[in-house]
């Protein structure tokens, strides 16, 4: 139904007929389950759009999506088997003279199968390669006219040829069935897996929702599991990892014993009920699959680290009012998620990615929190790197930045609008000021009720009630906030009048540089929309991607190169240059269809890291490295477009494209044709 337009999709809700019907897809499909005559009208209008009849009828055969003259991507599949089917370990491909022997045949015996192709399907014209497969599958990547596919298949020689569909224009948060090469030519991964570049000996760790470990995807060749171990922080009935007093630990022998057992949940109970960890696993490290829909991550010859997150206790729900079915969770569980994960650092041999697809506004935004500074602290330790995304708040309203001057009477305060909509329990709001100022707050509800003027101390706390309106407020502050050293004010209202509430910040005592930021939740933490009325779209990065010494990304449009309107935006509050880099993450294959947003930007970005690692450690070109030389590595392999400053706000530093990445440094070998 989002396919069609028949049920709009907007951040984390879903409406139908301008109704909202809920919060996530969980919500949204109790919503229809409890009105059966609203998913029966959305049914039969699926139905007929498809030309599908009721059941027991033939469907309509459908439309063709191109024109015969239009050009695509597809995946040219070739009868011979690659490298990988010989029975050639990847993992040392670059010194086994054989592999390296056959994988040059095979681009021999590609090239005479591409005039092969010209001279039968083409008419003589040139066969427009864009990418040569060696080792996972035997194929060539090209661009050809939708009408003479089914002339290439003809060819003797040829298998199967599939369209690349990541080259599509699609709605954001469409669905649809996963496929090849999940953004790998938009990265340039894709041309460095036929110089057995897979990410083979590295290990990705996804800190996250966990892992459907039973998905083919997951899997190697044999049917054995890449996974080498999950941490179930939910799970209690097991034993805990070495070192952590709750979850239980599951290693791949466990996993191995499940996947061959006749129920194996009963060995490994971990599942993914949400399915945004199996999703990140899957883009950042998917495994070729072949049967079906074919399918490959960015690094499919990784390892892969699972830590499946608890929920964050109930009394932090209702503190930060989070809506009833909205994943949330502690710093501190993250914390300890990124330590398991870093206990799989062999160091010089095995190192290890750790991806991070959450996010949050609370915090500075200057990378001053406790997770972040964990994450720095990791990062420049050897071995070891960390991709962080920027979040999709850019479009959101959720940021205010505000200047107040002593030029002026007038400009000594400001009044900062924020809209609430109907049926909203609550929200919580930061105001983040910079040595050495000061400031006061005052509150008018949409009502017209008023909290006088507030000048609070050191560390206090105070709430209010009103005599006309159920709304209540408390405003904590803190002139030192703990981490930062900044003064911060914490307003929380529960039960807010519909409306515009107007908070009027002015300056306590003297003006130096007047500087003050405010946020609003992010979009999921919201009951219903809660945004300024004049907000600032930068400075809209989500915490932790501030961290200093992280990979830090935000999102952009691969099929033709725009940036992504919800992706978060830079610099820091203090002037941290973020992000660092840009990513695709709009419209990206996945193992459940297409999906959106800066997790996917993440993923990829980890599994061209683990690729990177490969070259850099397993292969002894630079067994040091560490995420703040990975970045600038990638930093000088980035695609600039020409006429941009850089850095900039939404691109940090260019594009992120692995390929480049090897070329700038002389060690890449072309794949291109």
């Amino acid at each position: 139904a989002t396919k069609i337009d028949l049920v709009n999709k907007s951040g984390a809700w879903y409406a139908y007929n301008g109704e909202k019907i809920g919060q996530g897809r969980e919500n949204a499909k109790s919503y229809l389950a409890a009105h059966p005559e609203i998913m029966e009208e959305i049914e039969e209008k699926v139905r007929a759009h498809y030309g599908i009849g009721a059941e027991g009828q033939e469907a309509e055969e459908p439309a063709p999506e191109y024109d015969d003259s239009d050009v695509v991507r597809v995946f040219i599949v070739l009868e011979d088997e690659p490298v990988i089917d010989t029975g050639v370990d990847t993992t040392d491909l670059p010194s086994d003279e054989d592999a390296m022997e056959l994988m040059s045949d095979l681009k021999g015996a590609q090239a005479a199968m591409a005039k092969k192709i010209s001279k039968e399907a083409l008419d003589g014209a040139a066969l427009d390669i864009r990418y040569h497969f060696t080792i996972l599958s035997n194929a060539l990547s090209a661009n050809v006219a939708y009408g003479d596919i089914e002339k290439i298949k003809e060819v003797k020689g040829v298998s199967d040829v599939l369209v690349v569909p990541q080259y599509e224009i699609m709605d954001t948060g469409e669905t649809a069935e996963p496929q090849m090469a999940t953004a790998g030519p938009m990265v340039g991964s894709t041309s460095v897996w036929a110089n057995g570049y897979t990410g083979a000996g590295q290990r990705i760790a996804v800190i996250d929702t966990g892992i459907d470990y039973r998905n083919p995807v997951f899997l190697d060749e044999n049917g054995n599991s890449r996974i080498l171990a999950i941490w179930d922080q939910t799970v209690q009935t097991g034993i805990p990892p070495e070192g952590f007093k709750y979850g239980s630990e599951y290693r791949r022998e466990d996993i191995n014993l499940a996947l061959r057992s006749e129920d194996p949940y009963s060995i490994v109970p971990s599942r993914d009920e949400n399915g945004h960890g199996s999703i990140l696993a899957g883009v950042a490290a998917g495994s070729v699959v072949r049967q079906g829909n074919p399918y490959i991550g960015a690094a499919p010859g990784a390892d892969i680290v699972v830590v499946k997150l608890k929920e964050c206790k109930q009394y932090l729900r209702s503190f930060y009012l989070v809506p009833e079915g909205v994943p949330a969770y502690q710093e501190n569980d993250i914390m300890l998620g990124i330590k398991y994960a870093e206990s799989f650092v062999q160091l010089f041999e095995r190192p290890v990615v750790i991806c991070l697809g959450l996010g949050t506004n609370q915090g500075d935004h200057a990378g001053s929190s406790a997770l972040s500074r964990y994450l720095s602290s990791l990062a420049v330790r050897r071995s070891r790197a960390a991709i962080v995304c920027g979040g999709n708040e850019g479009n959101a309203s959720h940021h205010y930045h505000g200047m107040l001057s002593s030029q002026t009477p007038e400009g000594t305060a400001r009044d900062v609008e924020i809209r609430v909509s109907e049926g909203c329990i609550g929200f919580w709001l930061e105001l983040w000021g910079a040595l050495p100022d000061a400031f006061n707050l005052s509150i008018r509800t949409p009502g017209g009720e008023n909290i006088p003027e507030l000048r609070l101390g050191l560390q206090q706390s105070v709430t209010y009630s009103f005599i006309y309106e159920k709304s209540r407020v408390t405003i904590d502050s803190a002139l030192v906030e703990e981490n930062s050293g900044e003064e911060l004010i914490l307003v929380r209202i529960q039960d807010p009048t519909p409306g515009i509430w107007t908070f009027h910040v002015s300056a306590s005592g003297s003006l130096y540089n007047g500087n003050f930021h405010m946020w609003l939740p992010i979009t999921e933490f919201l009951s219903t929309p809660v945004y300024f009325l004049n907000p600032d779209p930068d400075m809209t990065l989500t915490e932790p991607s501030m961290a200093p010494e992280v990979l830090s990304v935000s999102t952009y449009n691969a099929e033709n190169n725009s940036f992504y309107a919800e992706s978060g935006r830079g610099f820091g509050r203090t002037g941290q240059i973020r992000p660092d880099l840009s990513a695709p993450g709009v419209n990206i294959s996945t193992i459940d269809g297409r999906r959106t947003g800066s997790s996917m930007a993440a993923a990829i970005t980890a599994g061209a890291v683990a690729q990177f690692f490969q070259w850099a450690v397993i292969e002894g070109n630079n067994r040091l490295a560490e995420s703040r030389e990975i970045r600038s590595y990638f930093i000088r392999g980035a695609v600039r477009t020409q006429g941009l400053n850089y850095p900039n706000r939404e691109w940090g530093y260019g594009r992120l494209n692995l390929e480049e990445t090897f070329s700038g440094y002389d060690y890449m070998i072309s794949c291109r044709a």
